[in-house]
């Protein structure tokens, strides 16, 4: 009954915006930060929350990319059943933006354009000095620290904590957000600020949110599915 909820919500819709956390990549593989198996639960000499932040990057960069290549980057990963519907609803021209707080890139290699991504992109590294960009898999294949051609430290174009978002993506978020008539928010507990605070933006009639645990917003939503994004979304046709 609730997916033919979704199917009626969804083929009614003109203008549908997707926003997505880390359940959305889990049925590809890669681990959530806040789940039962996810990396918060998992002994490290450090927490991830720890490792993953600016200072402790600028402060132990050789220890922190121990961790960022054994966790982080996942490049073997492949689009799930939620990533490929979402880019078909795309091409069909009723869905307008994914915004993500995923960084690996998942939503791109199932064939989505217009992509958000809040939290940046294992994809994308930058030489600290000139600038100079460098690819996941040089990061992956370098050892301790990697440095570039001048020099300098290559640095992951991801927003660790205690940075701020990129004020561009979060504008172009909040406008594709405030425009849809519905928005579908799935794999995340909508714990995580200020991306989860984006959603106060929609103004529109129909949200939905399928996670497998219960979020902030379930009082909001005309229909919650609790389950695997990618199973439910395998049920839904365009």
């Amino acid at each position: 009954m609730d997916i033919q909820k979704l199917q009626d919500i969804i083929s009614s819709s003109k203008k549908i915006v997707f926003f997505g956390g880390a359940g959305v990549s889990t049925e590809s593989g890669i681990p959530d930060f806040r789940s039962v198996d996810g990396l918060y639960n998992q002994k490290y000499d450090y927490p991830p929350e720890t490792i993953l932040s600016h200072s402790f990057f600028m402060r132990n960069t050789e220890e922190f990319y121990r961790f960022y290549r054994d966790k982080m980057l996942c490049l073997d990963a492949l689009p799930n059943n939620a990533h490929l519907k979402l880019a078909e609803l795309e091409k069909s021209g009723i869905l307008t933006a994914v915004v993500t707080q995923n960084i690996d890139g998942l939503h791109q290699k199932a064939g989505s354009q217009t992509v958000y991504e809040l939290h940046g992109s294992i994809h994308r590294n930058y030489c600290m000095k000139c600038g100079k960009f460098y690819n996941a898999e040089y990061i992956k294949e370098s050892s301790g620290v990697p440095k570039c051609v001048c020099g300098g430290t290559i640095k992951p174009d991801v927003v660790l904590y205690q940075e701020g978002l990129n004020q561009d993506i979060l504008y172009d978020s909040v406008s594709a957000i405030s425009h849809a008539d519905t928005m579908i928010i799935g794999g995340t507990s909508l714990n995580v600020y200020p991306a989860a605070g984006l959603i106060q933006s929609f103004r529109g009639d129909n949200l939905v949110i399928i996670n497998k645990s219960p979020t902030s917003a379930d009082n909001k939503a005309n229909l919650h599915i609790s389950g695997n994004i990618g199973e439910i979304f395998s049920q839904i046709k365009v």
